[in-house]
């Protein structure tokens, strides 16, 4: 979910720019400006923070284990090529 409180004083700064003589519309601005801006960011393709952070573990850990693997790969075809050259 979008951070509303980001949100919220987005708007209130947006309404804080009102001209004077439409002080009197400013909740219905600042209400307006707070709608209009969560649905158009509800229609964008973005994740929360937290959502973020639990896809970078997973691709750190991710990271880690091909690693491993690379290592492991890297052993076994050095001990094929050793035992390929001991047999020669």
């Amino acid at each position: 979910m979008i951070d509303l409180k980001a949100i919220d004083a987005l708007a209130q700064r947006l309404s804080a720019l009102v001209p004077p003589g439409l002080r009197d519309a400013r909740a219905d601005l600042e209400q307006n400006f707070r709608a209009t801006l969560r649905s158009g960011l509800s229609n964008l393709d973005l994740v929360t923070r937290e959502e973020f952070d639990v896809q970078r573990a997973v691709l750190m850990r991710t990271r880690e284990k091909v690693e491993i693997l690379e290592q492991k790969l890297a052993a076994l075809e050095a001990g094929i090529r050793q035992s390929d050259s001991q047999s020669n």
